[in-house]
């Protein structure tokens, strides 16, 4: 009867903490498109990064896209949203409270505002998961100073940004052989041509292009033709890449961190979407010993770092 009473208890308690937390405002509602990992390791990041800025913990409410969608607690002072899903949810539901939406290709949250109608601003922004192309072709500059074309391939998503990427190329020295990719079928003669003449392939984050049924085709195509890549993510660096730049969910979750301390602080979010200012280099150490090269990936993040005058 006592384990009864005390069971029953404990199951109320859980109900008020739970109601009370769903009516109490927090600083920073932290919502996640799912459970992941990768999901983790941001949010673990975030919350670690305010803590350090003097944000209690208590203050900082975690939960997943369909928990916020079912709870809706009182809006917070901003929310951060971790992947496409989260961030979709809370641009067409319109929480009353600024959002910064994080872990995302700047294609897919440039998705979000067209069907929602949202439009970028100091009330809805967010912190890239790519990196920028001037970064890349820095990049590219040091690990391979031989390379004067690079080629690149645009799926539909991504075709339309062909006119800055070829204005920072020519910046850094390079000329941009590119092609579009509208349909899968043309995949393969679309790579072709790219590779005729250029001295290395940078992989641009295009769903409809890069994908786990197409990468190793596109690998071996690649090397067939002696060109090498760089990619945009150590998986790819893993299956045969010569080297990607990347930022890593917690490099993700401590900049965000930083933005939402901002915001709490009184200031607001960046009006247009910002790219991390940290960054991951990995290389692939036996492609770069079968091209003559010898890549670090220590002195080239150090190297890098310093063109961009970064910590």
């Amino acid at each position: 009867m006592l384990l009864r009473l005390r069971n029953l208890f404990a199951g109320v308690w859980l109900t008020f903490m739970v109601a009370m937390g769903a009516h109490a405002q927090s600083a920073v509602v932290i919502v996640s498109s799912d459970d992941g990992a990768a999901y983790g390791a941001a949010a673990q990041a975030l919350v670690q990064e305010l803590e350090r800025g003097g944000i209690s913990r208590y203050s900082i409410l975690r939960m997943k896209a369909s928990e916020w969608r079912d709870a809706r607690p009182q809006p917070p002072r901003l929310y951060v949203t971790l992947g496409t899903e989260a961030a979709d949810l809370l641009a067409r539901l319109v929480p009353g409270a600024p959002v910064l939406c994080a872990l995302l290709p700047r294609n897919s949250f440039e998705a979000i505002l067209l069907h929602t109608g949202r439009k970028v601003s100091s009330q809805f922004s967010a912190l890239f998961l790519d990196q920028p192309a001037q970064r890349q072709f820095q990049l590219i500059r040091l690990a391979f100073p031989a390379a004067r074309r690079v080629g690149v391939l645009w799926g539909p998503d991504a075709a339309k940004d062909g006119g800055d990427w070829r204005t920072q190329a020519q910046a850094a020295g390079f000329q941009l052989v590119d092609a579009e990719v509208g349909k899968q079928e043309l995949l393969f003669p679309a790579l072709k041509q790219v590779l005729d003449g250029t001295d290395l392939l940078l992989a641009v984050p295009s769903p409809q292009v890069y994908n786990s049924h197409t990468i190793q085709n596109i690998l071996l195509t690649s090397f067939r033709a002696n060109v090498p890549m760089m990619a945009f993510s150590p998986a790819y660096v893993r299956a045969g890449a010569l080297l990607a730049v990347y930022v890593t969910p917690s490099q993700v979750g401590v900049q965000a961190a930083q933005l939402a301390r901002a915001v709490l602080e009184g200031k607001t979010l960046p009006a247009s979407g910002v790219y991390s200012n940290d960054f991951h280099i990995s290389v692939n150490e036996h492609v770069a010993h079968s091209l003559d090269l010898a890549l670090d990936e220590q002195d080239l993040s150090r190297r890098l770092r310093q063109r961009e005058a970064l910590p």
